[in-house]
């Protein structure tokens, strides 16, 4: 790709006075400087660039040589280079007056800076999340079940602070507080988290014996939790202010109990509606009957069975599905499947009768195929 005019990448005329071209590139290291733009290749590219340029059009040499013969011109003058920056940085407090101060601008000051990484200021505690299983009747009525858990709490022995009694925290002295140390590589400056600190801007001199100056201690806590009637597999409830204990007097996390409801013997849920199968007799199905069959509360509901009724054959009890999770008087349907069984064993007696049965009705020894769609 081929390289700018100078002038063109700084923006200022060719005629343009050494303040102008100062203050141009001034105002193109302020919006492009990687301390301003982690991680973004394209204005690290311009932040080279716009260097470049300065470092060539601010040298009277340079500049004089660059106008006459163009890039050929400053070529072995330490010009029309990406990668030396060192006359440029020594004259850095020219450009930006006050060092610290062009760097205040970025990240509201030194001191102001530290405040982000001192421990003094209040942390929230971490969330934590709790499985719990529960049988599939106590999800669809509801109950009350008491967990056991482990938790950050603040130390007892130096109430959160993480120092020895009469003790306390100091500046770093490494970092000077502001929790990051910076490296110069030519024109660069890079900041890293201070190794000294961690990058908290603060050290304890003398460490808490119980909690080893985290100010933190881990203990199991009881606590009773509510399950509502109605909730489904896979939910959470949500209990605030029973994670982790925050540093510094920050608020606590929060306790996220996620519910895995535990498989019925013979019920099973879809939505707020609840399934079984039934088995039903050859001659239950043959001539109607009547039939007690189980609901979810542990009664018995008496449900008619249709002369000629087929296996799989749904029949349906309105309100006696499972609660609505947020409105316990609406409630879902219970669905009866009708399994029509056939005997495996039979006396000479039913065996006469159903050879009699046969014979009245007739049997179809070339049967044709039942479409699938009508068995689903």
């Amino acid at each position: 790709m081929a390289k700018r005019d100078y002038y063109e990448v700084l923006g200022v005329p060719k005629g343009a006075s050494k303040d102008e071209i100062k203050k141009a590139y001034r105002k193109l290291a302020i919006k492009y400087h990687p301390d301003k733009n982690p991680g973004d290749k394209e204005a690290e590219e311009k932040f080279k660039e716009a260097t470049e340029a300065y470092e060539v059009l601010a040298d009277d040499k340079k500049r004089q040589a660059y106008d006459q013969f163009g890039f050929a011109g400053v070529e072995g003058m330490g010009g029309g280079s990406y990668q030396d920056y060192t006359n440029i940085f020594r004259d850095f407090e020219d450009i930006f007056g006050d060092f610290s101060g062009f760097f205040d601008s970025f990240f509201g000051g030194g001191r102001r800076r530290r405040s982000s990484y001192t421990r003094s200021s209040a942390q929230r505690g971490s969330d934590l999340r709790y499985d719990l299983e529960i049988p599939f009747l106590d999800a669809v009525f509801g109950t009350q079940v008491e967990i056991s858990f482990t938790r950050n709490e603040a130390c007892p022995a130096c109430h959160g602070t993480g120092t020895e009694s009469g003790s306390g925290r100091k500046i770093c002295p490494t970092c000077g507080g502001s929790g990051q140390v910076r490296r110069s590589s030519g024109f660069f400056s890079i900041a890293t988290t201070c190794p000294t600190c961690n990058g908290e801007g603060e050290i304890i001199e003398n460490p808490c014996k119980v909690c080893g100056g985290t100010g933190l201690v881990r203990k199991k806590k009881k606590l009773k939790v509510k399950i509502p009637a109605g909730i489904e597999n896979g939910k959470r409830i949500s209990i605030p202010g029973q994670g982790d204990s925050g540093v510094n007097g920050g608020p606590p996390g929060d306790l996220y109990v996620y519910i895995h409801v535990l498989p019925h013997d013979y019920f099973e849920r879809d939505g707020y509606d609840v399934y079984c199968a039934i088995p039903v007799s050859i001659t239950q199905a043959a001539l109607g009957s009547e039939i007690l069959v189980p609901t979810l509360e542990g009664k018995r509901a008496r449900v008619k069975i249709p002369p000629g009724t087929q296996t799989g054959k749904m029949l349906r009890l309105k309100n006696e599905g499972i609660p609505h999770l947020h409105n316990s008087h609406r409630r879902g349907d219970m669905y009866i499947k009708l399994i029509v069984q056939v005997p495996t064993k039979l006396s000479s007696r039913a065996k006469e009768l159903l050879k009699e049965l046969a014979s009245v009705n007739g049997e179809n020894h070339s049967p044709n195929p039942i479409k699938l769609s009508d068995l689903r």
